[in-house]
């Protein structure tokens, strides 16, 4: 059986979309507008209409690839909003309702409001994250940025590569579909046999990898046997539904949103934050010691932003701001833990155990990890804690490539086995075999991890003892 649902299946530029004017739980209207004049909308909101034609391109790419990421994997509606995106500029774009448009704009809108980025051999529409690049920063496309590229004569398509990497395509002529509410209008029960049931058989299995006490579903064909029901079942009692084996609307989105989590908690770009993109950061005078800190907690938070739709996203850009304070605010709020916007031990501790909760039953490939600045602390046998367990999964994903790297078992020890799992990666590169992480271990098995991970391949050939690339 085929499956063939647009607007889930297939990515299709939706009739309309419905916009929230503020905050997602910030009482305010609702306003429903064409597909096309959303995009022209939030670009003549976002972006001037004098930039070289180039850098216009560019941006309508982004735009349009973060509105049809928030519709594909229906991010509001998967938790229970009424609408497909917000007009608050933390949490998405900018849109001004009833506001003009400019005509360079609008012209250039007609031609691509139908293409979008997606990654190389993916079906989701990036959600490309973008900012001005001079007031804000963010890991993604700095709009004054796109600018410069632009007069030096790069396309559009190589400016995006330069911020969101080169593995993406522009997917264009994508169809029109009125439809754009997933839900098929009525309750899968026991006995059904159509294509969303095959769809949610699919995703359940999936799910289940995460989440090993639901039954896998042998042979999913679309019919709801009593296999289906008792992954349903179960699924419905961990996340807390009424354990009712039906798949009706609220279970079919607690599916499509866990589903979503764990598929995308990899690169975590339905949140906005491209993983794989991250720069190198750089402290700031007299915050050395702190920029460390403040990124784990906010690659911290990111994790727990998958599985919690309480916690927002944020950038990972080691700046104590009030977009993380904010978060670090929801996290607390969602523990129960004093609503203080401080990470003290007790939130700490906290925010850790829940992220390893998670980790722990994801594989090596299932896991992404920005370049963290080594934290100041030298790690050897003995040595506990979140600084160890980051470093543990670094070195899991390089075993899990390289011969010869022995695979650790992330818990945040500092052991016999992650120290001759250091050993061979230091002797793998040719650095002093001493079984300690400092600084320079840190950074290379950083580097090496981020060139394994995201394709790069070649440049680990540099290193000695390495026969990458060679």
């Amino acid at each position: 059986m085929s499956i063939e649902i647009p607007g889930l299946t297939q990515v299709v530029i939706p009739a309309a979309i419905t916009v929230h004017l503020g905050a997602p739980d910030e009482p305010a209207e609702n306003v429903t507008v064409s597909f096309l004049d959303y995009i022209k909308n939030v670009a003549s909101s976002e972006i001037y209409p004098t930039w070289p034609e180039g850098a216009l391109r560019a941006n309508l790419y982004a735009i349009t690839s973060t509105a049809l990421n928030r519709v594909f994997t229906e991010w509001y509606r998967s938790r229970g909003y009424n609408f497909d995106i917000t007009n608050d500029t933390r949490y998405d774009q900018s849109f001004v309702y009833n506001r003009g448009i400019f005509d360079s704009i609008s012209k250039v809108a007609d031609e691509l409001f139908d293409s979008y980025i997606v990654r190389q051999g993916q079906l989701e529409p990036l959600y490309a994250q973008f900012c001005d690049g001079r007031v804000a920063q963010c890991p993604g496309l700095l709009q004054w940025g796109s600018v410069d590229l632009a007069q030096q004569g790069l396309t559009p398509y190589e400016i995006l590569q330069r911020y969101y990497g080169q593995n993406i395509n522009i997917q264009t002529d994508t169809p029109l579909a009125e439809a754009y509410e997933t839900y098929p209008g009525i309750p899968l029960q026991l006995g059904d046999n159509n294509p969303y049931v095959l769809l949610m058989q699919i995703s359940l299995n999936t799910i289940s990898t995460n989440y090993p006490a639901i039954p896998k579903i042998p042979n999913p064909d679309g019919t709801f046997n009593a296999a289906t029901q008792a992954a349903v079942q179960e699924f419905q009692r961990i996340f807390g539904i009424d354990t009712s084996g039906i798949i009706d609307k609220a279970t079919w989105y607690a599916i499509r949103r866990i589903y979503t989590a764990v598929t995308d908690l990899a690169e975590l770009t339905s949140q906005g934050v491209i993983l794989s993109e991250i720069p190198e950061f750089t402290p700031t005078p007299g915050s050395s010691e702190v920029v460390p800190r403040v990124q784990e907690v906010q690659y911290f938070l990111n994790v727990l932003s998958a599985y919690y739709n309480t916690i927002p996203s944020v950038d990972i850009n080691g700046i104590l701001d009030t977009q993380t304070r904010t978060a670090i605010m929801e996290f607390q709020q969602t523990m129960q833990l004093p609503i203080t916007g401080i990470v003290d031990e007790q939130t700490w501790n906290s925010m850790y155990e829940n992220v390893v909760g998670i980790l722990e039953t994801l594989p090596p490939s299932a896991i992404s990890l920005p370049s963290l600045l080594w934290p100041g602390v030298v790690y050897q046998q003995g040595s506990e804690g979140p600084g160890v367990y980051l470093i543990q999964q670094y070195l899991s994903y390089i075993a899990s490539i390289l011969e010869g790297i022995s695979p650790t078992d992330p818990d945040g020890i500092y052991g016999p086995r992650t120290e001759q799992a250091v050993r061979e990666f230091q002797r793998y590169f040719g650095i002093d075999e001493t079984g300690v992480i400092d600084q320079y271990t840190w950074n290379r098995i950083v580097f090496i991890y981020r060139n394994l991970r995201f394709g790069n391949t070649r440049n680990v050939g540099q290193f000695p003892g390495s026969e990458i690339g060679q």
